[in-house]
């Protein structure tokens, strides 16, 4: 599967998907600073690397991370970034106890029937595991982001709550360019399921799939023409508005 392969792409201009089994970071370089938005899996720090070279920087230039949520998956770097060069994560306060414990996370279903039942979703799981899935050490982060609050960095970043999938899960919409990047509240591939195309993730990994869902709405309603998922390929067909329209017709695994 393509989509497995780690690879760096810039999917707009100066916004780059740091792509490590399945899993997605996005290193965002604008004139007014440079942004990791998540921090995927342990081994995608080659990718980070390479995607700031890319722009001419280096590790200790990125300005700020920001967290959509404390997932084991999305944190993958954060314990490196901090303990070399002092980079602490922000996130949601919802989330700030989960990314010092990230895989004490709630889920609607038991997780082990998934790859019985999904085995199409086992050479996902083997390429998360080779990117260290399984290693990755809890962190504190700064609970400092605020749905609704601009940061002032690209333009511009707008938190959403969408709240679900985590209880701190945020959204980030850079509000200048119409760029949404999802996190884990709409992606293009599930882990648990091997599914592709807009979909919410399976209630093996969901803490409330019906707040998950309606959660698509206030995606919806940025009306972003570019949708960059935390799993999965950018979606730019139709916009989130079509994006949402399918993962809700298909429903929770």
């Amino acid at each position: 599967m393509s989509v497995l392969r780690p690879r760096v792409s810039e999917v707009a201009e100066g916004v780059f998907q740091l792509a490590r089994g399945g899993v997605n970071a996005y290193l965002i370089a604008s004139h007014d600073g440079l942004v990791l938005v998540d921090a995927g899996l342990p081994r995608t720090w080659p990718l980070l690397e390479q995607a700031l070279a890319a722009v001419g920087a280096r590790i200790a230039d990125i300005d700020t991370v920001l967290l959509t949520h404390g997932h084991f998956d999305h944190v993958g770097m954060c314990e490196r970034l901090r303990e070399e060069h002092h980079l602490v994560a922000n996130v949601h306060p919802g989330d700030e106890e989960l990314t010092r414990h990230p895989y004490r996370y709630a889920h609607e279903s038991a997780r082990w029937p998934y790859p019985v039942r999904y085995p199409g979703a086992l050479p996902v799981l083997d390429r998360m595991i080779a990117g260290g899935a399984l290693e990755v050490s809890g962190v504190p982060a700064n609970p400092t982001i605020v749905a609704g609050h601009s940061i002032p960095l690209a333009g511009g970043i707008l938190p959403i709550a969408t709240p679900g999938h985590t209880d701190g899960h945020c959204a980030f919409l850079l509000e200048a360019r119409g760029i949404l990047l999802t996190g884990d509240a709409l992606v293009t591939l599930d882990p648990y399921t091997g599914r592709t195309g807009p979909c919410v993730v399976a209630r093996a990994a969901t803490a409330h799939s019906s707040e998950a869902l309606r959660s698509l709405d206030l995606l919806a309603d940025t009306a972003a023409r570019l949708v960059l998922p935390g799993h999965g390929p950018v979606w730019d067909d139709g916009g989130v508005a079509a994006a949402v329209a399918t993962a809700r017709s298909r429903g929770v695994d």
